[in-house]
């Protein structure tokens, strides 16, 4: 990802040539979408699109293939990219309804015609990438060492009061009449409030909340891959995801789109322990606890994430780690074994998705032992940290469930719905200490026996593997590491 100084200073000068030779055809290019409000919002840009008027797609094509090989795979889209840049390239456009519309392109366009086909008002904005050209010694000179430019400096086309929204932090729909027609802009909503910290306007919030989530035209449900990845956007790219789910409960839409966690949030908790009030409330501070662990920081912790990936599941299991409370609590508030019951709700709810079963099984995994973690540093031996490492092993390691832990702790907020920032830094810190002096923190111990060191013994099948994990079971209650003694003991058991 780029900053906007980078873009300008790194990505400007390779698609410089591009643009002119464009504008010599009597072309237009502009930056259009995110990466125009990412420029003036100051955030990393990831995709850099740019729309061309005035030429046709077979034009834009002849003159990109001069700066090298031009991938097609999005031609029916009126989309191309030259190999090695990072770009897309495409012409104006006009939709069909429904997820799988008929694409027609229009070069004639004018800016404000082409930008009316955007959802919101803060992705209706375009760069003029001519006059960027013209101007960028000025440009430069702006921004210096800074790592985003003022929008004043820039010379944008913004037809629909894009700009004023983002400094208002205020959501809106570019045409209400066709925001409606599709689907994912509701998923999308969601994740914008969550990612930018924006609020949608009245309009807006009553489109939504009428609005039909399913295709116009086949009347299908949309893909649950283009919902996943909605979602998974809000999780990963937000400070505080629950803003999204907070405002599908707000326009009463919960129950519809997350059933299990409209479930918990009539579900109340014992004020001792959860001053915070619901279930629900809860799961959404533990995941915007969650959401502030760092992957990979400039300097190491014991606290760090290592991929996105796993950032992801903690951020799943901090969302689901109570959803049993909603079928376990009982009339005096307590929600016994609600860890083992969240498991299978848990499934049912990530199974509606379309994530990984690698990666739900994870989740459940930590979902079902999420209540252990703490439960050890009082008294517990080495043993016990590696014991509980075995159990959960190979999907899920003590540090992950330790971090799940301490965001469970954080969660219980009474005075707003900002998670705590200091609670459980205590308990996590001495938990991490006897898993790393067990020597189980990031991995269970080894067992010193092999099956093939009982292959001239006991003949591979059921009474192999029992062997095999009674000397494991022995070798990590009893701290022994002798190889030879393991297997006197086990075949002493066996003789018995």
């Amino acid at each position: 990802m780029l900053t906007s100084a980078q873009f300008l200073n790194n990505v400007l000068p390779h698609i410089e040539p591009i643009v002119a030779a464009i504008s010599l055809r009597g072309g237009r290019s502009y930056a259009v979408g995110g990466a125009v409000r990412d420029l003036i919002l100051g955030r990393k840009i990831k995709d850099i699109d740019i729309e061309v008027h005035n030429l046709t797609l077979k034009e834009l094509e002849n003159i990109l293939l001069t700066f090298g090989p031009v991938s097609t795979i999005g031609k029916k889209f009126g989309v191309l990219r030259i190999h090695n840049l990072d770009v897309d390239w495409s012409i104006p456009r006009h939709d069909s309804l429904g997820r799988k519309p008929t694409v027609i392109t229009d070069p004639k366009m004018t800016p404000a015609q082409a930008c009316r086909r955007r959802d919101i008002t803060i992705n209706a904005l375009m760069l003029d990438l001519d006059r960027v050209i013209a101007r960028k010694d000025r440009i430069y000179e702006n921004i210096r060492d800074q790592s985003y430019v003022a929008a004043r400096d820039l010379p944008i086309i913004d037809p629909y009061g894009g700009i004023r929204d983002i400094e208002n932090k205020t959501l809106r729909a570019v045409d209400p009449q066709t925001f409606v027609e599709d689907p994912l802009r509701f998923y999308r909503v969601m994740q914008f409030i969550a990612r930018f910290e924006m609020h949608p306007d009245d309009e807006l919030n009553q489109l939504c909340a009428t609005m039909k989530l399913a295709d116009p035209v086949t009347k299908q449900p949309l893909p649950r891959e283009r919902i996943t990845e909605e979602l998974s956007k809000m999780l990963l790219k937000s400070k505080r995801p629950s803003l999204g789910l907070r405002w599908i409960q707000k326009i009463g839409r919960l129950a519809e789109c997350f059933p299990e966690l409209e479930q918990t949030a009539s579900t109340p908790q014992r004020i001792d322990y959860h001053p915070e009030g619901t279930v629900l409330e809860h799961c959404l501070q533990t995941l915007d606890a969650s959401a502030r662990i760092p992957i990979i920081p400039e300097r190491p912790s014991d606290r760090v994430l290592e991929l996105e990936h796993e950032k992801l599941i903690l951020m799943l299991a901090a969302l689901c780690h109570d959803l049993g409370k909603a079928v376990c609590t009982d009339e005096h508030l307590h929600a016994y074994k609600h860890e083992h019951a969240g498991v299978k709700i848990t499934q049912d709810f990530l199974n509606r998705f379309s994530f990984p079963q690698s990666m739900i099984q994870t989740v459940c995994c930590m979902v079902k032992h999420h209540m252990e973690p703490f439960k050890l540093i009082k008294d517990a031996k080495p043993n016990a940290f590696k014991k509980l490492a075995h159990k959960i092993a190979p999907q899920v390691t003590l540090r992950m469930l330790a971090l799940l832990a301490l965001c469970d702790q954080q969660g219980r907020n009474a005075q707003s719905q900002e998670p705590l920032r200091d609670a459980g830094i205590a308990e996590f810190e001495q938990f991490i200490a006897k898993a790393q002096s067990a020597e189980v923190f990031t991995n269970p111990e080894e067992p010193v026996v092999k099956g093939r060191d009982l292959l001239d013994i006991i003949k591979p099948g059921p009474e192999l593997g029992k062997a095999l994990d009674a000397a494991y079971q022995i070798q990590i209650n009893e701290d022994i590491r002798d190889k030879k003694d393991l297997i006197k003991r086990i075949l002493a058991s066996k003789r018995q």
